[in-house]
């Protein structure tokens, strides 16, 4: 079963492991993100609400749209600043330091 997403007015269906949509521009982002392993109704509609998610769109569901909320950041900038004190000046890059 075919799940349907409208992001930036335009509308696309993910099936089958696979990105279908008029607009070339949109199916190139969408084919980008798309999982094959997603083969059941389930996971279908899983992962169109992330890639959905992921621009900003609303999914079609019980007859009418959805907007999907953002999902959660997959990198996120305190897995990689270290926990120490930063420096008085300048913070994290070096070219904001001042010069001796």
């Amino acid at each position: 079963m075919a799940v349907t997403i409208r992001i930036y007015g335009k509308e696309a269906q993910f099936s089958q492991g696979q990105w279908s949509c008029e607009d070339d521009a949109l199916l190139s982002m969408l084919e980008g993100l798309a999982d094959p392993r997603a083969r059941t109704p389930e996971a279908e509609h899983e992962h169109a609400l992330y890639c959905a998610g992921r621009f900003g769109g609303a999914v079609w569901s019980g007859g009418e749209w959805f907007q999907v909320a953002l999902p959660e950041p997959e990198l996120k900038v305190e897995d990689y600043v270290p926990s120490g004190p930063r420096q008085a000046r300048g913070g994290w890059f070096p070219f904001n330091r001042k010069k001796r």
